[in-house]
């Protein structure tokens, strides 16, 4: 379900490519719980990468792509993001990454089969046709290979939370454009790409991450992330 856009005259809503534009000053700065939770499970689930070919969609500052080439996988990574991207860019290790700008929500310039690991992280929030984005996603990918797909916990939106942040020059709440998805909406747009559901996980804030971190104490125990492997079957469409 797409959300109407709101208007609060305390919040500034915007595109999302604007809003990741503005976000970008201060993404890697932040203590985001989300991420904290979501980057090991990542990790995890893609396993040793060394040598093996890598495409990572919707990719940012680069925080999952500069980990993967540093384990020695050849990565190409895409957004619309150039602010984003030129924090990526700006990284140690970048050099060995091929950045490509291009808005991931139109079929991707990459390879058909090109790619033994696709990782998508925190993307499908800002995503409008998900059958079309997990289309796309199994077809660059080998039919030996997998995806590995995170995603914010539709729980939030129950809260009203989606991806926020204060931009640093206004000092105002911004928000990118959301779309308010299920978890089934996430099954049936892997079923209809002929993607078989390997793994799916719901993960929440623990006292841990709580302690460590300010902004997660609000979150305890509270749903926040859900991830995906997902594997090609079947003919390719």
């Amino acid at each position: 379900m797409t959300l109407p856009t709101p208007s609060h005259p305390d919040i500034d809503f915007l595109s999302a490519r604007e809003g990741y534009d503005r976000w970008a000053a201060i993404y890697d700065d932040e203590d985001n719980p989300l991420v904290a939770l979501e980057e090991p499970a990542v990790a995890a689930l893609l396993g040793e990468v060394a040598g093996l070919t890598v495409a990572d969609i919707g990719c940012g500052t680069g925080r999952h792509a500069l980990r993967l080439a540093a384990g020695g996988a050849h990565v190409t990574a895409v957004d619309f993001s150039e602010e984003m991207l030129g924090r990526a860019r700006a990284k140690l290790g970048a050099g060995a990454v091929t950045f490509v700008c291009h808005d991931v929500q139109q079929p991707l310039p990459l390879a058909t089969a090109g790619f033994d690991r696709v990782v998508c992280g925190l993307v499908l929030e800002h995503i409008a046709d998900l059958a079309a984005f997990f289309g796309e996603l199994r077809r660059i990918c080998r039919p030996a290979g997998f995806l590995v797909v995170s995603a914010m916990h539709p729980a939030l939106m129950l809260r009203g939370i989606t991806a926020r942040f204060t931009d640093p020059v206004s000092g105002r709440e911004t928000r990118p454009r959301s779309h308010a998805h299920q978890i089934s909406d996430f099954v049936m747009a892997a079923v209809r790409a002929q993607l078989s559901i390997d793994h799916m996980s719901e993960h929440a804030v623990h006292a841990a991450l709580a302690a460590r971190m300010e902004r997660a104490r609000k979150y305890l125990d509270w749903p926040m992330l859900v991830v995906l492997r997902l594997r090609p079957v079947g003919p390719r469409a």
